[in-house]
């Protein structure tokens, strides 16, 4: 009987003590720098060779983070299983690109979209191939050549951020494939090439693509003259060697429900990716091994923290952890699973993505989104708790937004903005550093990364906790994505 009442004294001694605790003094009970500093010397050491996606080592990545999740007490999220298997598939370069337009030959091209061809026939230019340079224009099944860029920006930059517009207009106006002529010098143009003319991994389809945009060097704009005086464009395209094979990848998921009856019907997203850039040219110090510590490690074990906190003390809302292959890749592990949700999106009410390319500010927080949402004051009051201010992106011009996994869940509507580690600008410290040989574990400052994590799992379990639901900011672009997605019924804003 003795045993019986202190047994219960105990845990009603327990009740007490964890009822008195706050979201602060919780996440302070789990976080710690070793355990930071453990899981990122792990997943960015030379063994696991830089985490590529479709290699052996990222495997050995994926289960470390299972079993880790599994012992935190994270259940599987995907019907038993922490995996989610991704389909991929391997496209690899063209062996051979040559075209011929009139009298004028060149095998110096770039594929942004292509597929095994040989076309000979009509070709129109069109200027910068804009949408005004389309109006009464008989394009229908012929090659579109346009000038790179816009008037008055030409450079392989600018001309690079209008290319899913043109390719888009393009395609409206029936034309068969795009072809641009960029005054890339050999510098900019070696590097597009090394990655366009690559090897590629891209999402499995069951079609064949047929989407045709490509690049011709023209440095010295006499492929374009030539071009613009022609009354009569013919033109002689040849693609050749072009191969698909499949790649086995997957995410890792795992959740926690939320405790509150209601709340728990309602999700949030903590994810990252896990993977890297592999092997690759090597340094001065003979170093080829792209470590990823900076990126996107720190963010993997960011969300690690996170799930081992909300295992401990569940909150109110149920808890959905993400750890994403194939970003590096064209942010494809993310793609696959807003395609392919292990429970429902409608139910995801936000996603607090963790990304990285590494920091110049060590008193700083950097949410790229942090005021396109209802809950930043959770996220700044948390950062400062652990003597950390939150800022929004220093650097919008970027489209940062926009290019890492927490975009596909911002186009189906779930608020989604990336907490990242403290930079002002892109600078030379954050390239000193980001898909770089030299971003390993032994440079990060871990007494700033306790801060950081600290901050990102307060603010977690805040907005978790909120009796508020959280939404775009009103005007945001994904807020009519969200109105849709939640039928708007639930959202009080």
């Amino acid at each position: 009987m003795k045993k019986i009442t202190f047994l219960a004294f105990t845990i009603l001694i327990s009740l007490a003590v964890n009822a008195q605790q706050t979201d602060a003094d919780k996440t302070s009970s789990t976080v710690s720098k070793s355990n930071i500093e453990g899981h990122i010397y792990f997943l960015a050491s030379d063994e696991l060779k830089g985490r590529e996606t479709g290699s052996p080592e990222i495997d050995i990545a994926a289960s470390y983070l299972a079993n880790t999740f599994r012992r935190y007490g994270v259940k599987p999220a995907n019907k038993g299983s922490y995996y989610q298997d991704v389909q991929l598939e391997k496209v690899s370069a063209p062996k051979k690109m040559t075209i011929q337009l009139n009298d004028v030959s060149s095998d110096n091209l770039m594929t942004l979209k292509g597929h095994n061809i040989n076309q000979i026939g009509d070709a129109v230019y069109l200027n910068y191939g804009m949408a005004e340079d389309y109006k009464k224009q008989d394009v229908k099944g012929k090659l579109v050549i346009v000038k790179a860029g816009s008037e008055g920006n030409t450079d392989a930059m600018s001309a690079f951020g209008l290319r899913n517009e043109k390719r888009k207009l393009a395609k409206e106006n029936g034309t068969i494939g795009l072809i641009e002529l960029t005054n890339a010098n050999d510098q900019i143009w070696e590097r597009f090439t090394h990655y366009f003319n690559s090897d590629k991994l891209r999402v499995a389809s069951s079609t064949e693509e047929k989407e045709l945009h490509l690049w011709v060097q023209d440095t010295d704009g006499s492929i374009t003259k030539t071009l613009e005086s022609a009354k009569k464009i013919n033109a002689d395209l040849t693609i050749e060697g072009i191969s698909k094979i499949p790649v086995k990848a997957k995410n890792v998921v795992g959740m926690v429900e939320g405790t509150d009856p209601k709340l728990k019907e309602e999700f949030v997203i903590y994810s990252a990716h896990y993977d890297h850039v592999g092997i690759g040219k090597p340094n001065a110090e003979n170093d080829s091994i792209y470590n990823g510590a900076r990126d996107n490690a720190v963010g993997t074990v960011t969300v690690l923290s996170a799930a081992e906190n909300i295992a401990k003390y569940p909150t109110k809302r149920s808890a959905l952890f993400i750890l994403f292959t194939g970003e590096e890749k064209g942010l494809l592990g993310s793609k696959w699973y807003t395609e392919n949700p292990v429970i429902p999106l409608e139910k995801m009410v936000y996603c607090f993505n963790s990304d990285n390319g590494g920091y110049n500010d060590t008193s700083k927080a950097t949410i790229i989104g942090l005021n396109r949402t209802t809950v930043s004051k959770h996220i700044i009051n948390a950062a400062a708790e652990f003597g950390l201010t939150a800022i929004d992106d220093p650097a919008p011009e970027q489209g940062l937004f926009d290019r890492s996994d927490n975009v596909h869940f911002a186009a189906k509507g779930i608020p989604a903005p990336t907490f990242s580690m403290g930079f002002t600008a892109f600078d030379g410290e954050i390239n000193k550093y980001y898909h770089q040989t030299a971003d390993n574990p032994d440079n990060l400052d871990y007494d700033y990364l306790y801060k950081f994590f600290q901050s990102y799992v307060l603010a977690c379990r805040l907005i978790a906790n909120d009796a508020e639901t959280p939404f775009w900011t009103k005007g945001d672009k994904y807020y009519t994505a969200g109105e849709k997605l939640y039928n708007r019924k639930r959202i009080k804003n």
